[in-house]
């Protein structure tokens, strides 16, 4: 695949940013793309490895070494007819993913590995362009009807499957606008909403019903269910997680998602009856050090906070791959976001103990105190306070990003689902203890990646059309889709 040695010939090269002093004073992408023949040149670096490990970090088993060979030759519209058949929408994972198959590329053993998301990204965008995505609605259609509760990666992958097998399909979403997390969760600077539209507008044009503004369960009866076949359940896994220690109700202490929910609604015109959350000329300490919290960094910034201090609780990551996870396993190595480099204070190994107010219940520090993890074999590991390192540190808003404990049980108790011992919708493959109702994305795995997302929205989708037909042309994990591959 690629050019022979083209691994040899070509040093990896990524996008450019724009300078951190212009891209914080707006919420746009920042990203400057390669031109097409230096793009060609990073497809010519994938190697002709025998095994592709690049699959196997690949929930989606997206066949990247074809679609780089593609790119090599200069075929850009084979490459994208190679890219949809697994990935129903590379614009999103082309941007949001932190690209396992990378982690796993044959050449990161000796040299930096393929840079395989942003071939993905311009392959797509590339496609966009030339006007090659359209629409393409099932050419028969069957009398199922099926219902997808939630338009986030999962449902909408499930969505436009289910589709393509010529049922029609209808997506609740409880929010104003399709795309769940991707919506109102991502920031804008790193997924500009038109992206979301643009494809939503082709789902449209395939026939899927989109219902915005239904909460099933809530403001939809859950009895009208029951004028569908199938039900396919991909709320997410929206239980925030909190941390229970003095003062956590304080006024200035805030869930990380409401506070990047409001900011990007704020974008678009919306109005709020509670005061906005806002970081503009304050000392801001974010607490949680993913992806997350990182959001919460850049966005800080381009409020305007005086000061930005994130917190993390376990060790600082090791710059390289560790022992423990070698190749071609996730690395767990510390990672440098476009948002930190915007400007933040990091620690690690830090615990808060306790949020300090005023009169007033206003917010005025935190105080907090260094840990350290006692690693015994076979045992959990126990944090372990170190005496005399409690420290006060002024801020005026805290943004609470310590992830997700699962989705919430108003479908499950109303349906009367099983969960697992983690708190998720319980399925065995995809289906749940109710014939009928199935369940993907983070609802069905617990919080996890955007690639998982969309191939659970996929696997849910082959199982329900084989329940409803009793058979299914649906595709399995990295095997291409309808379009002919």
């Amino acid at each position: 695949m690629g050019e022979l040695r083209g691994f040899k010939k070509y040093k990896r090269e990524d996008e450019a940013n724009i300078a951190v002093k212009k891209r914080i004073n707006n919420y746009k992408e920042f990203t400057i793309s390669l031109q097409n023949e230096d793009l060609e040149k990073q497809g010519a670096r994938c190697m002709d490895c025998g095994v592709p490990f690049c699959h196997s970090g690949c929930p989606l088993g997206n066949l990247i070494p074809d679609f780089n060979d593609m790119i090599y030759k200069g075929e850009w519209k084979k490459a994208l007819h190679i890219l949809h058949s697994t990935n129903n929408f590379p614009e999103f994972t082309g941007r949001l993913c932190p690209a396992p198959c990378e982690k796993a590329c044959v050449l990161g053993l000796i040299e930096n590995p393929v840079s395989i998301e942003n071939i993905e990204k311009n392959i797509v965008e590339r496609g966009f362009q030339e006007g090659w995505i359209v629409a393409e609605p099932p050419k028969t259609r069957t009398d199922k009807k099926v219902a997808i509760v939630g338009s986030g990666p999962a449902g909408l992958a499930a969505a436009q499957q289910l589709n393509r097998a010529g049922h029609t399909v209808t997506v609740f979403e409880r929010d104003d606008a399709i795309g769940g997390l991707l919506r109102y969760g991502i920031p804008n600077f790193k997924l500009e909403k038109e992206i979301i539209d643009r494809r939503v507008d082709i789902l449209k044009a395939e026939g899927i019903l989109f219902e915005t503004n239904v909460n099933v369960g809530v403001n939809y009866d859950i009895k009208n269910l029951d004028n569908f076949d199938a039900v396919v359940l991909c709320g997410g896994a929206t239980l925030r997680r909190s941390i229970p220690v003095k003062g956590i109700d304080s006024k200035g202490v805030e869930q990380a998602m409401d506070f990047l929910t409001q900011q990007t609604k704020t974008l678009f015109g919306s109005k709020f009856e509670k005061e906005a959350i806002s970081a503009t000329g304050k000392d801001v300490i974010v607490i949680g050090g993913g992806d997350t919290g990182s959001d919460c960094v850049g966005t800080s910034n381009r409020q305007g906070a005086k000061s930005v201090t994130n917190f993390e609780i376990m060790p600082k990551p090791p710059v390289g791959r560790s022992e423990k996870t070698p190749w071609p396993f996730w690395p767990l190595q510390l990672k440098t976001s476009s948002s930190h480099e915007e400007g933040c204070e990091r620690n690690w190994l830090i615990n808060t103990k306790e949020f300090v107010t005023n009169a007033k219940g206003e917010l005025t520090a935190l105080k907090t105190v260094e840990v350290e993890w006692k690693i015994k074999p076979g045992q959990r590991p126990e944090l372990i306070e170190k005496p005399n390192t409690e420290k006060t540190w002024d801020c005026d808003l805290v943004l609470l990003a310590l992830g997700f404990t699962g989705p919430e049980k108003t479908l499950s108790e109303q349906i009367g689902l099983d969960l697992d011992a983690r708190s998720n919708y319980k399925a065995r493959n995809y289906q749940t203890n109710v014939s009928k109702v199935f369940t993907a994305g983070d609802m069905h795995r617990g919080q996890s990646l955007i690639v998982w997302a969309i191939s659970e929205g996929r696997e849910a989708a082959r199982e329900v059309d084989f329940f409803l037909m009793g058979q299914t042309n649906l595709p399995t994990k990295g095997t291409g889709d309808l379009l002919g591959v």
